[in-house]
């Protein structure tokens, strides 16, 4: 049987179509935000295509520290109020989690245990779960097995995704068993890694129109990375908000040229 919201099981990457680009979703966000409110956030949150589980750093939400307790975040609660469709969620990496120091099966566990009381009451069609590896291109390790173990655990519905800031080997994403692959588009040209994108989707985190260079159905629009509240002001986070709204129509334009 099937799971809830999708046409057919998570292993089956390639063939997938998936509830959020059958109905032309493609607005959502990477998770840190500089807002203090909780209500405020969400709120914020679910202006988007497909809202996401805001993180506020100025409460204690950064990676570091909300690891310590696991789904110990500030707008879960507020979060879990409202029904979804399509929700995006996010975790830090075990690769990014043991270059911080953790031993790999503390890691793993701790991140674990994350998800799962992040996903333990959420009401949701589709579930979009990113793990967060900003600096991936840096593991001087074998990561994908990392991945797996916490992907087997997990419920089926989740669609897997791997959110990387930093510089990286491309091609290694295109080669693993995920879903979905976020990068920061003001930065870096992904589509040189890639002739056959092999079912990926692409989440394009943009500063401006021109970075989208290969937006295609299943893709999805973000900023290149989170809005910590020492780097964004709450102003800056709804002019990335316009940003977002001003690529998704333009896509939307010039697919109907299509």
């Amino acid at each position: 049987m099937n799971p809830p919201g999708l046409g057919c099981k998570v292993t089956s990457v390639m063939a997938c179509s998936y509830e959020y680009e059958r109905s032309g979703k493609v607005i959502t966000q990477i998770g840190s935000l500089p807002f203090r409110d909780v209500k405020k956030a969400v709120a914020y949150s679910l202006k988007r295509d497909i809202p996401f589980l805001p993180e506020l750093t100025a409460l204690g939400d950064a990676t570091l520290d909300y690891i310590k307790n696991p789904g110990s975040l500030s707008c879960l609660a507020e979060f879990k109020r409202h029904r979804y469709e399509t929700v995006k969620v996010q975790a830090i990496g075990p690769a990014t989690l043991i270059q911080s120091g953790y031993e790999e099966n503390e890691a793993l566990a701790r991140i674990y245990e994350h998800i799962s009381r992040i996903l333990d009451g959420l009401e949701a069609e589709e579930i979009i779960l990113f793990l967060d590896e900003p600096a991936l291109g840096y593991a001087g390790f074998e990561y994908e097995p990392l991945w797996e173990a916490l992907w087997e655990g997990l419920p089926r519905e989740v669609i897997r995704g791997v959110h990387v800031c930093g510089n990286m080997q491309w091609d290694r994403l295109f080669e693993g068993e995920i879903e979905i692959i976020s990068f920061d588009a003001s930065k870096y040209d992904i589509t040189k890694y890639y002739e056959s994108r092999k079912g990926k989707r692409i989440a394009w985190g943009i500063k401006s129109l021109k970075d989208i260079k290969d937006f295609r159905k299943g893709d999805l629009i973000t900023p290149p990375c989170g809005m910590p509240h020492r780097a964004f002001t709450e102003e800056d986070a709804e002019r990335v908000l316009s940003l977002l709204r001003a690529a998704a129509e333009q896509i939307s334009s010039s697919q109907s040229l299509d």
